[in-house]
């Protein structure tokens, strides 16, 4: 497995060996030596699956307590991923890192704890799965604007985004609850 470094230290692009030939491919999205050999976690209590068609933006999501690593994927379609350092102490507060996943570049995503997670979907249909270090806990849930101008993530837009309610009611980072 090939790790990328972005410009947050620990959110990592990871680029799995695939195997393909005329009948399709074969790749490893997980392997427990490998992750440990690589500094990653190995324990994840949680699988997510999520489909979303063209225009959804979900996000920017966090667990304030109960934080979740994510280790992100998409098995069908095309998604810009974004994650937020939101670690007050952290010398990258307030960043973030975009990166586009595919079906076709294979591409995974580590995003660690104490960062908020988002994506917009760029195809007509995007499956897209995720393992989490922690179990989805609704009461700590938090979401910060996707549009937040003091973020200034330059999304792929092709018009006006689809979301929750939730998301177009989430507050700027300036008003949101962060880890210290």
């Amino acid at each position: 497995m090939r790790v990328i470094e972005t410009q947050l230290p620990g959110v990592l692009i990871l680029e799995p060996k695939v195997f393909g030939d005329a009948r399709g491919f074969f790749l490893e999205s997980y392997n427990e030596r490998t992750f440990a050999e690589l500094g990653l976690p190995t324990r994840f209590v949680q699988d997510n699956h999520s489909r979303s068609a063209r225009g959804v933006l979900r996000g920017l999501h966090y667990q304030i307590r109960q934080p979740q690593g994510k280790l992100v994927r998409v098995t069908r379609g095309v998604v810009y991923d974004v994650a937020v350092d939101l670690r007050r102490s952290s010398p990258t507060f307030g960043r973030w890192e975009g990166v586009e996943l595919s079906e076709h570049n294979q591409r995974m995503l580590w995003v660690p704890p104490g960062f908020a997670h988002g994506f917009y979907v760029l195809s007509e249909l995007a499956d897209f799965l995720y393992k989490t270090t922690d179990f989805y806990a609704p009461e700590h849930e938090r979401a910060i604007r996707w549009d937040d101008p003091d973020l200034a993530i330059a999304w792929p837009l092709a018009g006006e985004p689809l979301l929750s309610a939730k998301d177009r009611a989430a507050p700027s980072l300036r008003e949101a609850e962060v880890y210290d």
